[in-house]
C-alpha cells in the first residue's frame, strides 16, 4: 500500500469549509452527490448512486422540495463500459448509453440518447452530465491502496501532457511519473460536516454512509434574487470529491467554492470568482483565474462554451465541472420565480 503524506512544497491548498452556508431567503438550492463504490473489492465492477434535489426557500425561511431524481448504476472493470442503468425519473432512451464508456465522450452520448433532456435544467441531465468526472475520479481509491501498476511517463505525457494545471508539463505530477511511475499520493485534509448550524434541509437526505475504498462527489448551487427586480441573481457554489480510506476516515481529493453575479435578463454572467479550497498539486491553483473567462457569456450552452473554449495547461478540469453546472441558472431562476408566485 502506498503512504498517503502531505508535503507542502508539492502539494495544493488544504483549507475546506464547511459547505452549507445558511439557506439565502427566496431562492432554490440545488444539491446532488454521486457515490462510487467497488463492493467486489478494488479490482472489482464500480457500482454508482446518485441522487439530486432542488429545494426552495421562501421568504419566511420554509423549505419545500421541488425536484429530485437518483441513477443507480453498473459498470464493468477497469474500462468503465455502462453495464446497467436505472433512473428516477425515467426517461425513454437511456437504454442506448449501455455499453458505452463513461469517460471521454460519454456525455456526447447522453445528448443523442436523450436529446429532451438538454438544455433543460433537469436534475437527471445534472447526474448525467457529471458520471464521466465522477467516474474518473473514483479512480484516486485505486492510486491511494497501491493497485496501480506503473505507467510509462511518455504514455502519461501523450495522453495527458498539458491537459489542465495539475498535468503541466514539467509540472508535479508528470515529474512524479517520470520518477516513480505514478502520480505523487498527497493526503488531503479530513473532511468537515456538511452542514454545522444544524439545518435538517440543508442537503438532500444522503445515501448510507460511504464504503471503504469509495468515492463522493457533492455539488451545491445556490441562487438567489438580488435586492430588486434588475439586481443580478446572485449565485453561490460550491464541488468537492471525497475518499474513505480503510479506517473509515473521510478526506477531500478537491474542493472549490464559486461565487457569481448573473444579469436576470440575459442570463450574463458578470463577475465571478472561484476559490481553490482542496487541490492535490501545487500547480493547480493556477487555474482558479481561468474562471474569469466566463465573464460576459451568458449561462445558456454554458456547458458546451466550457468544453470547447477552457482547455489547456491554464485551466482545470474540476474548476470547469463547478463552471459547467452554472447552465442550470436559468431554469432555477424560472423555479424560482414560479414558487414565489404561488
Amino acid at each position: 500500500m502506498i503512504i498517503p503524506i502531505h508535503d507542502p512544497t508539492t502539494g495544493g491548498p488544504m483549507d475546506p469549509v464547511t459547505p452549507a452556508p445558511a439557506r439565502p431567503r427566496a431562492s432554490l438550492r440545488r444539491t446532488s452527490t454521486i457515490d462510487t463504490h467497488r463492493p467486489e473489492g478494488l479490482m472489482g465492477p464500480p457500482v454508482i448512486e446518485a441522487h439530486a434535489r432542488d429545494l426552495w426557500t421562501a421568504g419566511d425561511g420554509t423549505g419545500t422540495t421541488v425536484a429530485t431524481a437518483h441513477i443507480a448504476a453498473r459498470l464493468d472493470g477497469p474500462r468503465h463500459h455502462l453495464v446497467e442503468i436505472v433512473t428516477t425519473p425515467a426517461v425513454d432512451g437511456l437504454g442506448a448509453l449501455v455499453g458505452a464508456v463513461v469517460g471521454p465522450g460519454f456525455r456526447a452520448k447522453v445528448d443523442a440518447a436523450v436529446p429532451a433532456l438538454r438544455g433543460t435544467g433537469a436534475l437527471l441531465y445534472l447526474l448525467l452530465d457529471d458520471l464521466p468526472g465522477a467516474t474518473l475520479v473514483s479512480g484516486y481509491s485505486m492510486l491511494h491502496a497501491g493497485v496501480v501498476g506503473r505507467v510509462p511517463h511518455d504514455e502519461y505525457l501523450d495522453a495527458r501532457g498539458d491537459l489542465c494545471a495539475g498535468w503541466r508539463i514539467g509540472g508535479t505530477m508528470l515529474r512524479s511519473v517520470e520518477e516513480i511511475g505514478r502520480p505523487p499520493m498527497l493526503q488531503g485534509p479530513v473532511a468537515p460536516e456538511l452542514d454545522a448550524g444544524g439545518d435538517v434541509m440543508a442537503w438532500h437526505e444522503l445515501p448510507a454512509a460511504m464504503t471503504p475504498n469509495g468515492m463522493r462527489r457533492i455539488r451545491r448551487i445556490d441562487v438567489a434574487r438580488g435586492g430588486g427586480d434588475t439586481d443580478p441573481l446572485v449565485v453561490d457554489a460550491m464541488f468537492r470529491d471525497t475518499h474513505m480510506d480503510d479506517h473509515g476516515v473521510v478526506r477531500i481529493v478537491h474542493e472549490y467554492h464559486l461565487a457569481a453575479e448573473v444579469e436576470p435578463e440575459t442570463f450574463t454572467i458578470v463577475s465571478i470568482m472561484a476559490t481553490p479550497r482542496v487541490l492535490p498539486y501545487r500547480e493547480c491553483p493556477d487555474a482558479a483565474a481561468s474562471a474569469q473567462r466566463v465573464v460576459g457569456v451568458t449561462t445558456t450552452g454554458l456547458r458546451a462554451h466550457t468544453r470547447a473554449e477552457l482547455v489547456g495547461a491554464s485551466t482545470c478540469t474540476h474548476l470547469n465541472d463547478v463552471l459547467r453546472a452554472l447552465e442550470d441558472v436559468e431554469p432555477l431562476a424560472g423555479a424560482i420565480t414560479e414558487e414565489a408566485s404561488r
